[in-house]
């Protein structure tokens, strides 16, 4: 299997699978000298680990962190960082009935007429579990960012009940109080009533994650071919479950006049100019403009659920299947912790491309 690996300055290549006896990933191109310890990757795989509240699934995994190269004395210093994480709750036997047929919505089918097999328990590498290396690498890649780039996502959407709070009236505190990475309260409560129902009668609903990067200075990115967007689009549209990516005001855009879209401009304190709105999502012809970096992504609803499906076995006879184990009745909860890190091992990347094209003084 090709394509392990993202990025091209700051390049990460992860492996393992979810009922293996680890998981991890190896990031290149990290500048020496830069402050990193197993703490700075711990935050946020913390966050993103599961059995945290009765919304997630009940997979016990501790998601420790060790890093096994690239830092002495608590710095990095230009080879190769690699980062393992062991898992340590499998139950491999939940799916041995549903070895030889297709799961609905989930990658065995293609997996197993591209490769000419699969690893059926728990779906090897199509698995979300593989999302913790990808949470891994961003906290290397917030390290490369510094303070100055700050990297958050919130919740936005369950199921069809949306997130109505205006976005200034937001509190980013709040994201971390309750199991929604949710920015208000009230709402936040209500989605728990909304999962309750969904969990009970053995469903899955999707989401809608908003993930922003504020501090992004002008300049980033690049025209035609290296487009920051364009990089964004790809690296969130590579996360499991994610069907749609949209950058500003994405699909809504296409309702706006020519005069309500086109964010105006007036002169700055500094000299930059001061934008009047963001629609543009902070990125103008694949190129930063200094305003933040806004972008959504789509989870599905999760595939495995308690319900019996029709299906067809390797054998191209019909039958059912029911899911059994422990799964996400919304992946997208867990979901935010990794949209922040591929926002941020994107950002990285192009941070680093942008001093190697423009001078060591580029931001």
């Amino acid at each position: 299997m090709s394509h392990n690996s993202f990025g091209h300055l700051f390049r990460v290549t992860t492996f393992g699978e979810s009922h293996g006896p680890a998981i991890g990933c190896v990031v290149d191109g990290t500048p020496p000298g830069l402050p990193l310890a197993e703490a700075d990757l711990q935050r946020d795989l913390d966050r993103r680990r599961p059995g945290q509240s009765r919304h997630t699934t009940q997979r016990r995994e501790a998601d420790q962190a060790r890093i096994l190269s690239g830092v002495f004395e608590g710095r990095t210093t230009g080879t190769p960082i690699a980062v393992l994480i062991e898992n340590t709750d499998q139950r491999s036997k939940d799916y041995s009935e549903i070895a030889a047929k297709y799961r609905p919505g989930h990658a065995d089918y293609t997996y197993e007429a591209k490769y000419g097999l699969r690893d059926y328990r728990g779906g090897g590498r199509s698995s979300a579990r593989e999302t913790a290396c990808r949470v891994a690498a961003g906290g290397i890649a917030r390290v490369v960012l510094g303070p100055s780039v700050i990297v958050r996502a919130a919740l936005v959407q369950v199921g069809a009940d949306r997130l109505t709070v205006p976005r200034k009236d937001w509190d980013w505190d709040e994201v971390g109080r309750n199991p929604f990475f949710c920015p208000d309260a009230a709402t936040a409560e209500r989605w728990g009533d909304l999962m309750d129902g969904v969990r009970k009668a053995g469903s899955s609903v999707g989401a809608v994650v908003q993930v922003e990067a504020e501090g992004v200075p002008p300049g980033w990115g690049a025209p035609l071919y290296g487009k920051l967007d364009q990089d964004i689009c790809s690296a969130l549209m590579s996360i499991n479950a994610v069907k749609g990516v949209e950058i500003g005001a994405g699909f809504a855009a296409a309702a706006l006049s020519g005069e309500d879209n086109a964010d105006e401009m007036m002169p700055g304190p500094d000299g930059r100019p001061v934008f009047t709105d963001n629609h543009a999502g902070g990125i103008l012809g694949g190129i930063s403009t200094g305003q933040t970096v806004v972008a959504r992504m789509a989870v599905k609803p999760t595939s495995s659920i308690l319900n019996p499906r029709r299906t067809v076995d390797r054998e191209g006879h019909a039958t059912d299947i029911v899911t059994k184990g422990r799964h996400d009745p919304c992946v997208g909860i867990r979901a935010v912790p990794v949209a922040e890190a591929m926002l941020a091992c994107v950002l990285a990347d192009h941070r680093l491309r942008h001093r190697a094209q423009c001078g060591e003084g580029a931001c």
